[in-house]
């Protein structure tokens, strides 16, 4: 019997090295071209997929595609039914995403502001790179460019996940003055690194040739343990683009506690106590230490996973609102 489960372990594990060196050719492998779709088959795919996620949101008052050094960005607005004059918020949403992941926010937070989502260049969207991403400084002229272009005299970031390593990668590289403030949303990269498993697990994970059924285990994990419900429109258009995008990217450098001492403008770091991306605890001691303006701040949501935005929607949007109202 124990030599059986032994075998069976080897069996798994050899079958794991395999897929880890086949992701990793398909992965590091560079021809040199640009974050794409694999074939137009798969594109046809994720717009049909992408197009049903976007209708499960309210409808946005205005869509655009934004020049920038690096390609065309895909832009919507959104507006409550009263609209206000406040400062609005940008969405920056996390690897593999693009706006229809903001189903469960949008809703709550148009209230009380306009919003502005984006797809990331260089991942599965609306958006399309031109040139090709090369660094940390390429990721922040892009974004530093889009935001000019809003034509926003001020505009809070708000970034989840990659999004919030996106957001303070600008902010360190660049001088943007039309920043007011930015809400990290268990940002990576940022307080503290990936773990080395999740690194591991998330390398097959990104490959188009894997199966499914193991980039649904990658996601299931990522959401603390949650099944994957293969009808739900995010999680279809998040699989469907992991499987039909090939992003050429760079990894994100993880951000250094001076540079996060260095920031000028107010942060809310959100944290997920149970999150599998980074270790809560030390996140959140580097986030207390490190963040020096006088009105940051730190939260701890301590039951939710890494898929915050879905399991909080409402303690979420409270916590920004809190954060960015204007005090009487």
């Amino acid at each position: 019997m124990m030599k059986r489960m032994l075998k069976k372990k080897r069996w798994w594990l050899l079958i794991f090295i395999v897929l880890v060196g086949a992701a990793g050719f398909a992965l590091f492998y560079d021809d040199g071209s640009v974050s794409s779709f694999v074939d137009q088959e798969g594109k046809a795919e994720f717009i049909e997929v992408y197009n049903e996620a976007m209708s499960h949101l309210p409808e946005p008052v205005e869509e655009r595609q934004i020049s920038t050094t690096f390609g065309e960005v895909k832009v919507y607005k959104f507006e409550g039914e009263s609209a206000t004059d406040l400062e609005p918020l940008l969405l920056l949403p996390g690897k593999s995403a693009s706006t229809p992941m903001w189903e469960s926010n949008l809703d709550s937070l148009i209230k009380d502001r306009p919003v502005y989502t984006i797809d990331l260049l260089g991942e599965p969207g609306m958006s399309v790179e031109t040139a090709r991403v090369e660094n940390s400084q390429d990721q922040a002229a892009w974004l530093k460019e889009l935001i000019i272009a809003l034509d926003e005299p001020q505009i809070h970031v708000l970034g989840l996940s990659f999004g919030g390593w996106s957001a303070v990668n600008l902010v360190v590289q660049e001088e943007v003055p039309q920043i007011a403030s930015l809400i990290l949303v268990d940002p990576v990269y940022v307080f503290d690194a990936i773990p080395l498993k999740m690194v591991l697990l998330s390398i097959p994970a990104s490959v188009p040739i894997i199966p499914k059924s193991i980039r649904d285990r990658m996601l299931s994990y990522i959401s603390g343990g949650a099944e994957v419900d293969e009808n739900e429109p995010t999680a279809k258009l998040i699989e469907t683009g992991m499987r039909t995008f090939k992003s050429k990217l760079p990894m994100p450098q993880k951000i250094k506690e001076d540079q996060l001492e260095a920031i000028n403008i107010p942060v809310l770091a959100i944290i997920a106590g149970k999150s599998t991306m980074h270790h809560p605890k030390k996140a959140t001691a580097i986030a207390e230490k490190s963040l020096s303006h006088e009105n940051s701040k730190v939260v701890v949501f301590e039951e939710a996973s890494h898929a915050i935005n879905g399991e909080y929607p409402e303690e979420l949007a409270d916590a920004v609102r809190q954060f960015i109202t204007p005090k009487e």
